[in-house]
């Protein structure tokens, strides 16, 4: 069991041509973050939001995750992009080493894991997750 390294979910890459996403701003798709141990098996073979190994904390963090604001989609030079907002969890108390975006308006249907690099905790503290700026070298989600 483990989270491999960052990964664009395979059946994310399929459902793009299937037009399952929709990461318009506004009107789009809602998409969220869900966090887990480093006991879940999450990797490019992920195809949905799983409950197995997320993470648990006695307040702060639910099951499923948090909504994740859109920052809208973008072409430059020839990459097409999309983001997120920073998002927080307040007063939680949990250990994390990775996370799933997913696709809540389609099933829960996963887009890409991250993988923290190791073990990362907050103790009745906030825990936040910084998206990358919104460039075409550095957006979370880049097609070139």
């Amino acid at each position: 069991m483990a989270i491999t390294t960052n990964a664009i979910c395979n059946s994310f890459k399929k459902e793009l041509f299937e037009a399952v996403h929709n990461f318009s701003n506004p009107g789009g798709n809602k998409f969220n973050l869900s966090m887990y141990t480093s006991q879940a098996t999450l990797g490019k073979s992920t195809t949905s939001f799983t409950t197995g190994n997320e993470v648990t904390s006695p307040a702060g963090y639910s099951s499923g995750g948090k909504v994740l604001v859109n920052t809208g989609t973008s072409v430059a030079s020839s990459v097409a992009i999309t983001d997120f907002a920073d998002l927080s969890f307040t007063n939680v108390t949990l250990t994390a080493r990775g996370a799933l975006i997913y696709n809540t308006s389609a099933t829960n249907k996963a887009v890409c894991v991250l993988d923290f690099g190791g073990d990362k905790t907050a103790t009745a503290g906030t825990f936040t997750i910084q998206f990358p700026a919104f460039t075409t070298s550095a957006a979370i989600l880049r097609i070139s």
